[in-house]
């Protein structure tokens, strides 16, 4: 089976990419998620499910952020000027996962209070959530495609039906 280059990049060096790309960025947005509902169900804005919930934020915006410029500059630039995309099925897989530095990073930029500083709690609360679901529904789009074998989306792949 072909692989998207999103799957290809987590099945080389293994088990260092699937650490650096899936793992640590998972385990975080997990780590937020989790956190984020303590925070909105005791509305507790000031307790250790607080601070862990911003000290992850934080460094999950720092460290995506640095991921995606690597990737951008190494992959998705490169595969772009040299025509070297699988079809459709493999940029969107490739789009979705860069496209996590919005949510993450808007994240960090919250909880370090560069952005929506005249917001109070709530607002601050209902955006850093907002920015939660918006992580895990890209982050889920890119693991749907970049599972699929990216010849199904082209006109020469093998197993696709004429309509």
């Amino acid at each position: 089976m072909n692989m998207t280059h999103y799957m290809g990049l987590l099945a080389d060096n293994q088990p260092w990419n699937l650490i650096i790309f899936m793992a640590i960025p998972v385990i975080c947005a997990e780590t937020i998620a989790v956190t984020e509902l303590g925070i909105l169900f005791s509305r507790k804005l000031d307790g250790s499910l607080k601070k862990i919930n911003k000290a992850v934020s934080i460094f999950a915006g720092i460290y995506f952020t640095g991921i995606f410029l690597y990737l951008l500059m190494n992959a998705y630039i490169p595969l772009t000027a040299n025509g070297e995309w699988k079809g459709w099925i493999d940029v969107t897989a490739v789009t979705f996962y860069l496209l996590g530095v919005v949510p993450l990073l808007g994240m960090a930029l919250l909880d370090l209070g560069i952005v929506f500083k005249n917001k109070n709690a709530v607002e601050k609360l209902k955006t850093h959530a907002f920015f939660v679901g918006m992580f895990l529904v890209v982050a889920h789009v890119a693991m749907i495609f970049g599972m699929v074998d990216p010849s199904i989306g082209t006109s020469t792949g093998g197993h696709m039906m004429n309509m």
